[in-house]
């Protein structure tokens, strides 16, 4: 009987052939007589080769690699034609046409070199010494990083060197891994070539691979981990992503709006913006865009308005206006980040108050107050009518409009600490305008306003609602119904005792105690005497806080003002 003998590999037999055509090819190149300069060039490409192509057949693994497949005949072929010109080069007195020659050669000595750079990328890829079988599974949640980073590599590997399939499926499996995986972005950045992947957002003639692109891309500048944020835009990814948010589908547009909010996010990309023309672009995408491309783009907005050469651009281009639209039309997402833009520019200076008051901009943010289910959504908007209360009309509309005083005396009582915060603050900025009317209106927010005095953070709290509380009784009603809520007194009283100072500033609750016994009312007198107020006013005027002692003369009332008078002057 025969023996059986093995199937010869495919592979192998070709290896074979490029190292005998590469062969006779390195000897014939130093002996060629014409275009001697071009093939010295390429004797020193087919040198490399030579070590790249050992490198290969020293690699364990190399013939399971199905790269080999399409890289291994192509570089044959490519070797082949240069061996048929070799031949034509014999001739010290060629006589073919010189210049389709010299064409011939440099083509051939592009494609040598495209192929020695893509040999060179799977050698220094390390999948040439991985079985196969371990390269091409998925790692999973107990993988090491020497087998994630392996996969990694391997795909990036795929991405660059294979063809349209390899690209397909390299791409399916990056976009399934950074999907599925929170924590590979960081890996996808250091391991693979970001670079390329950004590369095929602009020069790939496949939608799909195209697609699959920007997809990755995406997810890469949108993760967590800041270095796949920063690889992306290192590597030149913004500029791709604006003309894509500024051309591509909808569906491409919205990753893209996606991801350039994540990447302006940081400070230090934020100015990038305007050097690829992108202030432009994010205004359209806010004007015209989807529902999420607007949300996106306006917070993109956000980040970049603090820099003060897109914030004279976002003006110059008609940002406000497609700003103050959203607020109606856009979804509670983009009413809120464009609350938030237009706050930040509001803050800023005159010009840009007077550009939102021209658009309507503060009428609608007091609408927009009426209908809103989110706080996080009425913080901004808040914060946006604060910035325009600076203008003199704001000012004037935002301190007569009892409804919407009202609704700010509602957020004290009721809203969440940043709410109270902003409208306490807000109310302090308006109350020196506020009518005896309106204050009236205001008076069931006094026992919240006492609350918050003795909250020591966010600072300047304690002051505005102190300022708020001094406003209000100047009302008479409003002092009346003050002392008759015996909890309120006796909050005011425990923050008056020197022993709380550290809490609550001292001068916040004399000043409020100073306001309720303005009028001279004796029942006011004695609902803090009796509540205890008397020894703590009186430690507090021996320590010269401000205000104590006019307070303490007060609560003691006209019977002993002449007393305390010629006590003070001892």
């Amino acid at each position: 009987m025969h023996r059986a003998t093995a199937a010869p590999n495919p592979l192998q037999t070709l290896l074979d052939l490029i190292n005998s055509t590469l062969s006779l090819l390195l000897r014939s190149s130093l002996t060629v007589r014409s275009f001697v300069g071009r093939w010295t060039a390429l004797h020193t490409k087919l040198t490399s080769l030579h070590s790249s192509v050992a490198d290969i057949s020293d690699s364990p693994h190399w013939a399971q690699n199905p790269l080999l497949h399409t890289l291994l005949p192509n570089l044959l072929s490519t070797l082949q034609r240069l061996t048929a010109l070799a031949d034509q080069c014999t001739d010290a007195g060629f006589t073919g046409g010189k210049l389709h020659m010299q064409s011939d050669l440099d083509m051939a000595s592009s494609s040598l070199s495209n192929q020695l750079r893509d040999l060179d990328l799977l050698l220094r890829s390390g999948v040439l010494h991985q079985s196969n079988a371990i390269v091409l599974s998925h790692p999973g949640p107990g993988s090491d990083k020497e087998d994630f980073g392996f996969f990694v590599r391997d795909l990036f590997t795929r991405l660059q060197i294979g063809g349209v399939e390899f690209k397909k499926k390299a791409l399916e499996s990056l976009l399934q891994l950074l999907n599925d995986d929170g924590k590979s972005s960081g890996v996808v950045a250091k391991e693979g070539n970001v670079a390329y992947l950004i590369h095929l957002l602009d020069f790939h003639n496949q939608p799909f691979v195209r697609e699959q692109a920007v997809f990755a891309v995406c997810l890469l500048a949108s993760a967590n981990d800041e270095s796949s944020r920063k690889a992306v835009f290192e590597e030149g990814g913004l500029g791709p992503l604006l003309r894509i948010l500024e051309s591509g589908s909808t569906h491409l547009k919205e990753k893209a709006a996606m991801a350039v909010e994540a990447l302006t996010a940081d400070p230090e990309n934020a100015w990038a913006l305007s050097a690829y023309g992108g202030v432009s672009v994010l205004i359209e995408a806010c004007r015209s865009g989807s529902q999420a491309i607007q949300t996106h783009a306006a917070g993109a907005v956000i980040n970049v308005a603090n820099v003060e050469e897109i914030k004279t651009a976002l003006g110059e281009e008609g940002a406000v206006p497609v700003l103050v639209q959203l607020l109606l039309s856009g979804s509670i997402t983009a009413q809120e980040k464009s609350a938030n833009c237009l706050a930040i520019l509001a803050s800023s200076d005159e010009y840009f108050r007077a550009l939102i008051i021209q658009e309507r901009g503060l009428q609608r943010l007091m609408h927009l107050i009426q209908d809103l289910p989110s706080s996080d959504t009425l913080e901004h908007v808040l914060r946006a009518i604060t910035s325009l209360s600076a203008s003199d009309s704001c000012f004037r509309v935002l301190s007569s409009s009892t409804l919407f005083l009202i609704q700010l005396g509602e957020f004290i009582k009721h809203g969440n600490t940043t709410l109270q915060q902003i409208s306490a603050s807000l109310l302090a900025h308006l109350s020196i305008n506020v009518s005896d009317g309106n204050k009236r209106a205001l008076g069931s927010c006094m026992g919240s306003l006492v609350k918050l005095m003795e909250s020591p953070k966010p600072v300047g709290l304690q002051e505005s609602a102190a300022q708020v509380l001094v406003s209000l009784l100047t009302v008479r009603s409003n002092r009346k119904e003050l002392v008759g809520d015996e909890k309120s007194v006796m909050r005011l009283v425990q923050m008056l005792d020197p022993k709380n100072h550290e809490m609550v500033c001292s001068k916040f609750p004399v000043a409020v105690v100073a306001a309720v016994l303005s009028g001279g009312s004796g029942g006011c007198r004695r609902r803090l005497v009796a509540a205890g107020a008397y020894p703590h006013l009186q430690r507090l005027a021996e320590i010269e806080v401000v205000g104590a002692k006019k307070a303490l003369q007060r609560l003691a009332g006209n019977r002993l003002k002449s007393i305390f008078s010629r006590t003070w002057r001892e």
